[in-house]
């Protein structure tokens, strides 16, 4: 392994689906397969899955192909997936509610450590076993607890200050779900899922076809 440098967002971006389709060839009980059999069942060329790869390392042989466990096994510690990660989901909502019960969290090695919500209503209860805490508790619970990731899923007005609160107790990852662009210093990743801008998306090619 041990290559990455100056590698683009672009090839970053396509090793989740890298590591997908791997695991679903494991599933098949698939040994090994061609870098040409691969970009079939993905949708690249062969040559740009050589490409991708070789930013990492040398992981396929000419006439073998890659082996699909080994390979599934590079791509996870490249993606980081070799350690675990504490989490916590600021907002309570809808979407809140949704992540909170993504099934996948604790097989990436995430682990929910708290629910932080503005509304006293939902104080007190429970989402997949974490009880939700009002949001004034937050800070302080990050003083003492060290978290890796956090999930803003708060309306756009507040979700700045809730950034800011994140990033001053230590947070270092952010999914943002807030459809605005946040502002943090140079060593906190964001990673934003705008949904509505997703969805201009969809209708644009709709409407373009």
């Amino acid at each position: 392994m041990e290559k990455k440098k100056n590698i683009s967002m672009a090839v970053i971006k396509r090793l989740p689906k890298y590591h997908r389709y791997l695991q679903e060839l494991m599933k098949n009980d698939v040994d090994r397969i061609s870098s040409k059999e691969l970009g079939e069942k993905i949708g690249f060329t062969a040559s740009q899955i050589r490409q991708d790869l070789n930013c990492f390392g040398d992981f396929g042989q000419q006439g073998y192909g890659y082996n699909v466990k080994d390979l599934y096994k590079q791509i996870s510690l490249i993606l980081g997936l070799n350690k675990d990660y504490k989490t916590v989901i600021v907002g309570a909502g809808n979407i809140g509610q949704a992540i909170a019960n993504y099934s996948r969290f604790a097989e990436l090695g995430l682990f929910l450590q708290g629910i932080f919500d503005a509304n006293p209503k939902l104080t007190g209860l429970r989402m997949m076993g974490t009880e939700i805490q009002d949001i004034d508790n937050m800070e302080p619970f990050l003083q003492v607890n060290d978290i890796d990731i956090a999930m803003i899923c708060v309306p756009r007005i507040n979700a700045q200050k809730v950034c800011d609160t994140l990033v001053a107790g230590g947070v270092k990852g952010i999914w943002n779900f807030a459809p605005v662009d946040l502002v943090v210093p140079e060593d906190v990743t964001v990673e934003n899922v705008h949904l509505s801008e997703s969805l201009l998306t969809l209708i644009y090619l709709l409407h373009k076809s």
